[in-house]
């Protein structure tokens, strides 16, 4: 798709890219601001290669305004976000218990997990079931 986007911005030109610029930035910064773990850096290095290309083919200043609002506008998505999840942490609590125990357990097995690659003859206590714990009520 980054590829696409760089030869469709290569054919319409510097005059008729313009409109495009923003629809076509936002995937490519996201991108380059992810912070995904099993990221690929080929893609990387392309949206890169694509965002100097776009740099060269409509100049610097039209360049920055379009690159500065697509920043301002994921800046703003995920500020909405973050507000929405505290939101309903205080509408419902049930909801953010269940989501704080899960978080808790995961991070006691990565924990665990941790542990046993550094010494490998430590053998954690993993829970037998976890059936029961999931059918009962978080009060």
């Amino acid at each position: 798709i980054f590829k696409f986007l760089g030869a469709i911005s290569v054919d319409l030109g510097k005059d008729r890219i313009k409109p495009y610029l923003p629809t076509i930035l936002t995937p490519l910064y996201r991108e380059l601001n992810s912070t995904y773990a099993e990221q690929d850096p080929t893609l990387k290095n392309l949206s890169q290669e694509i965002i100097e290309l776009l740099k060269k083919l409509v100049g610097l200043e039209v360049f920055s305004l379009a690159f500065s609002s697509v920043q301002k506008q994921a800046h703003q998505k995920r500020a909405m976000r973050k507000k929405q999840r505290a939101l309903q942490t205080v509408a419902n609590p049930d909801i953010a218990a269940r989501r704080k125990l899960k978080r808790h357990k995961n991070k006691a097995e990565t924990r665990k997990r941790k542990i046993e690659l550094l010494r490998p003859t430590y053998k954690a206590k993993r829970p037998r079931s976890h059936a029961l714990k999931d059918l009962a009520m978080v009060e």
